[in-house]
Formats: structure tokens, sequence, C-alpha cells
């Protein structure tokens, strides 16, 4: 069998648009991702508001569009009144999910000038309690945040020293709320219920909010797609999208598999879509559902024990703090290129999370902020994967997985941006060949390879830490060509690549 993967590009065949929303990020209170991550008054970086600047100008470099808050688990617990007005006035209180004490310095007047320092691109995306509150509630912190002034809860934000509503128009209506280990746990049907009359009384207020109903935690849980088919049932007409949620680690050395995880992605996706599909197709309803995922990463929730706090209920201690590696970069990588693939219907998606815990970009209290291995693919998806993404279907060689059977080692797809140029996302899953590749590109009036960077390393365990925060860049590959409407490239092993063409 030939060595070499090719597949063909057509500009007569594509997926559909990219939405800039596939490249969002998620902030939660876990951890050290809002304290000493995104928020450390007195750091030498800090502006007049406390948020640390050198994080800032890394989350712009990383190119996020949109940032999930305040969680995640955190959320089902959370009382947002407790989260805005004078900081010296807010409560501390426990926080359940991850047996910390919050103390709400952190709030949601913070949490929106964050994202306006980020700049225009990056929109919020709000999650509401519908663990140990409902309705209600909800409706109060819409009123809060999004009404312009003239009713109490809006009058108090603006005695508060926000004059402008927020503007937020995408909204979580909870979180994986069929995970038993979530406060305020519910079945399907009683989920459903609450999502559905949350999504219409806000609606009452706002008819054009994007709404996300809460789908399966992941697809190895034993209701997935019955929970998402009841769920839609009660609330299909009132939202836009339904969640999910993964995360991927190598289990008993089996990095092969690891390095496949994006095939259970795949199918993650494609199941969850003919589960929507289908209950549309029962209603008789011409509307599609869009899927938001919003919780997606490499973590090492098993195989690596993270760092835990000294005791219970300690502020912000170092939870959840993976160090990736080239490999993780590689599995990351393929992540991404997953997503890309089914851009027309994953038209929103949230790394999770954004700093420290389980994130591309690392802090130290009172130190420096640094790149991590992952930072790397992201930022190169969310600069070049802008347009419309084409349809790549690969004739690859093949190895042998546990979990997934025969696999292809290349994962590729292409972006075509409005200005006509071409960026090709591709994955080499060998770890010890590399992988020639032969594209043809039809219909394309391309003539040059603009650049091939890649992300490789002879120690695939190499990573970025404090003491050595540039171990592991982007380089430059070689003999990379384009000619007569064929792009040539080789691939190394364990490799992740972007090839740009104009």
């Amino acid at each position: 069998m030939s060595r070499t993967a090719r597949f063909t590009i057509d500009p007569a065949f594509t997926v559909g648009e990219v939405d800039p929303r596939l490249f969002g990020s998620f902030v939660e209170h876990l951890g050290r991702c809002v304290y000493t991550g995104v928020f450390e008054p007195g750091h030498p970086a800090a502006d007049e508001a406390g948020l640390r600047t050198d994080v800032l100008e890394l989350v712009r470099e990383l190119g996020v569009t949109a940032v999930r808050y305040p969680g995640g688990n955190f959320v089902s617990g959370f009382n947002w009144e407790d989260s805005v007005g004078p900081v010296e006035e807010r409560p501390r209180r426990l926080d359940l999910a991850w047996r910390s004490t919050e103390s709400n310095r952190f709030g949601l007047s913070e949490y929106i000038d964050f994202l306006r320092k980020i700049g225009p691109q990056a929109e919020p995306v709000m999650a509401v309690n519908l663990g140990t509150r409902g309705v209600a509630e909800a409706l109060e912190l819409q009123e809060y945040a999004n009404h312009p002034s003239g009713t109490a809860r809006s009058d108090l934000r603006v005695t508060h020293g926000d004059k402008d509503p927020f503007g937020i128009r995408v909204w979580c209506l909870g979180n994986e709320m069929d995970g038993p280990w979530q406060t305020g746990h519910k079945t399907a049907e009683e989920y459903g219920r609450l999502a559905a009359e949350t999504a219409r009384a806000m609606r009452q207020i706002e008819p054009d909010l994007e709404l996300v109903a809460c789908g399966s935690s992941s697809q190895g849980m034993e209701t997935f797609a019955e929970w998402e088919a009841t769920v839609l049932q009660e609330t299909y007409d009132l939202v836009d999208y339904i969640s999910l949620h993964a995360y991927y680690e190598p289990h008993d050395g089996d990095i092969d598999s690891f390095l496949a995880s994006a095939v259970d992605m795949e199918s993650f996706i494609d199941n969850v879509v003919a589960t929507c599909d289908h209950v549309g197709a029962r209603l008789k309803s011409k509307k599609k559902i869009n899927l938001s995922f919003d919780e997606w990463n490499v973590w090492y929730m098993t195989t690596r024990p993270s760092s835990q706090p000294a005791e219970d209920w300690a502020e912000a201690p170092r939870l959840l703090e993976d160090v990736y590696s080239v490999t993780d970069a590689v599995v990351f990588g393929s992540l991404l290129i997953a997503l890309l693939r089914h851009a027309d219907r994953v038209t929103v998606a949230c790394l999770a999370q954004l700093v420290n815990v389980i994130a591309p970009i690392m802090t130290e209290p009172g130190g420096p902020a640094w790149r991590q291995t992952t930072f790397f693919p992201f930022a190169q998806a969310s600069k070049y994967g802008r347009g419309e993404v084409l349809d790549v279907r690969v004739d690859s060689p093949t190895y042998g997985t546990k979990k997934y059977g025969e696999t292809d080692l290349l994962h590729a797809t292409a972006v075509r941006a409005a200005d006509g140029t071409v960026t090709v996302f591709a994955v080499n899953r060998d770890r010890n060949q590399p992988l020639p590749l032969e594209v043809a590109l039809n219909g394309l009036e391309l003539t040059s390879v603009v650049e091939h960077s890649a992300i490789a390393d002879a120690d695939p365990d190499a990573r970025n830490t404090l003491d050595d925060p540039e171990r592991v860049t982007p380089h430059q590959a070689t003999g990379t060509t384009l000619q007569d409407g064929r792009l040539t490239a080789v691939l190394e092993p364990l490799s992740w690549n972007v090839i740009r063409l104009a």
C-alpha cells in the first residue's frame, strides 16, 4: 500500500462557512483560572481594574472570539447577585463544585470589562444557574445585564457604575444537568421542562436571544442520545443550540488511540446532529438545531493527578494545571480539525479553559505568563481558519488502534478565505514515520506556498514550563511545493501542520 496520503479540494464542494464563535474559550471560577490567572490586583502587569495585561495580550494573540462564563459546574451553585456591586460588600461563599471558597472579587462587571479589553471580537456567552435556581433568577440576571434602564435591576446596574447594558446575546441554560456530580442534577424530563420554561420567559424580554440547551456531558454517558431527544422534545422551538462536552486523555499508555481522539469527537458530533434532526422530523419542523461544543480539550482527568489544595475550601487553589506536551498539541490540533470539518452545524465552540486550568496560557502569581504547546494550534486555527471549509475526504494509509480500529494516519481539513487563499490544516498521527502528502487543487487559482508551519519534536513529551517557556514553538517545514495545481509536502512524524497557499 502507498505510504502517501492524498486528497482533492475544489471550491464547488464545501462543508459550510466558519462561524467566528468556533474559536471561543471558557473562564470558570475554578482553581486559578480567574484569581492569579486573568485577575491579579497588585501584579506588576495588572491594570487599574486588576486584570493582568500580560494575559490580555496573550488572549488577543490566541484569537479568542467568545468567552463562556462563569461555569461549568461552578454555575450550578452560583448566585449572580453575589458578583455585582461594591467589591468590599460582596459575600464570600462556599463553592460546592470544586470545594473552594469564592470571594466574588471578580464578578459580572469585571467579566464584561475583561471581554471589552480583549477587543470587540470577543463576545460574552453567559450561563444561568438551573441547578439550585430557576426561571425567576435567570430573568433577574437578564434584566440586570441587558435592559437599558428604568427598572429596579437595570437601574441597580447603573448605580454599580455600568451605565450601558452588557448586550449578552448567547445564554447557556444550565450546565451538564445530566451529570450526577452536578449540584441540582436532574432527569432529562425535569431539565427539559425547566429549560423550556426559562427559554420561553427570557424570550418574552428579548425574542432574538440565542439559547443553548444542555446536551450530554460526554458521548459515554448512559443517557446519551436519549437525553438529547427528551430535552429537545421540550425545547426544540425555543432554543438554537444543544451543547456537547468532551475531554480526551490517554488510557493505560495507549498513545495510538489517544492520537485518534478526534474519531470519537466526529462521531459524537454526527450522532448529536442525527438526534437533533430526528426530533425535528418527528416534530415536522423545518428548523435546524446547531451545536455548541462549549467544552472541549485534552484533560488528564484520571491518568495525571492534578495538584490539589492543602485543605478543603481553599481560595483559588492550584487545580487541574495540566502541562501539555507535543503529543497533546497534536491531539489538540486534531480536535480543532474535527470542529472545522463540521462547521455547518458546530457554530459555537469553547475551549475549556483559558488560563491555568487545562489551559493554553499559564501564569505564576506575581510572575510571568507563557504559552503552552496547545496555544499555537488554536492561535493558528483562529487566524487562518476563517472562511469556507472545503470538503476534504482523505485517502490515507492507516494504523491500528485499540479503541477505534483501523484509523487514518492523516487527519486534515482546508479553509478558503474570502480573498481566495487556502489554508490546509493537517495532522500526521504516525509517531515514527514522516507522511508524504499530495493535494490536488481543482478550480483554485493558487500558485505559491506562503508558509508551511509545523509543531513536532524529537521528544514527543517536550513541554513549555516556567523554567523553559519557549521549549516548543512552531517551526517552518521545508520542501513543500505547489506546482501545476498539485501541492506536495512531507509531514513530520507526530506533527501538527498549517500550510498556507496563495
